[in-house]
């Protein structure tokens, strides 16, 4: 008889380590997928837009192509922000955009550690859903498969007075107007005056008008 009640602990203390071994597995895997998924969730995307850090190379040679540019510069995919504090540190009113949460908060309080904080915002954006129409300088870290579809989209929203750079890989169609670096640190600076014609066609749409 008293060996009846004896095995019924046991049980209820076997049971309730099952309940807190599979509580503590659970909130593993929920802490798992909070971390990982920013980092997971632009693979799945139609284009991958990886995390590869800018190296210090890159930064020197964006800020090369820069020089003598004024204006607001936007950096599609800023990563950990630092093109963006880069260029504030040289005067721009710079604006990163990034999908990844935990980068674009990294990069804020990187922002903040460098004193540039006033001159820097990061938002959580995916850039096919983002107008850069206000800015006259872009920086593009990108992968081949999106620079045909980036090159229209840039080519539909900025003005005539913009530039872009692009970064480890060019753009297919236009025609660069000042490179920088070598090999995996290559820039290119397209001028969209140059690069969509928007020199001829002002001409053609002002006409002579004799008095």
């Amino acid at each position: 008889m008293a060996a009846g009640p004896g095995r019924g602990g046991e049980g209820g203390a076997g049971s309730g380590w099952g309940l807190v071994v599979t509580a503590g597995l659970g909130g593993s895997l929920v802490a798992l997928y909070a971390v990982a998924a920013p980092f997971v969730a632009p693979a799945l995307r139609r284009v991958c837009l990886p995390f590869v850090p800018a190296t210090p190379a890159q930064i020197r040679n964006v800020l090369r192509v820069l020089e003598g540019r004024s204006g607001a510069l936007a950096d599609i995919g800023s990563g950990d922000g630092r093109v963006v504090i880069a260029a504030a540190k040289r005067g721009f009113k710079a604006v990163g955009y990034e999908l990844n949460p935990w980068l674009v908060w990294y990069s804020r309080y990187r922002a903040w550690r460098d004193g540039v904080h006033q001159n820097t915002r990061f938002y959580i954006s995916d850039l096919w859903k983002v107008s850069f129409s206000s800015y006259t300088n872009v920086v593009v870290f990108g992968v081949p498969q999106m620079m045909p579809q980036l090159e229209k989209k840039l080519e539909e929203e900025l003005g005539c007075n913009a530039r872009v750079i692009a970064c480890r890989f060019p753009f297919p169609c236009w025609i660069p107007d000042h490179t920088a670096g070598e090999g995996i640190d290559t820039v290119w600076a397209y001028d969209l005056k140059h690069s969509r014609g928007c020199e001829t066609k002002i001409l053609e749409i002002t006409p002579e008008t004799e008095f």
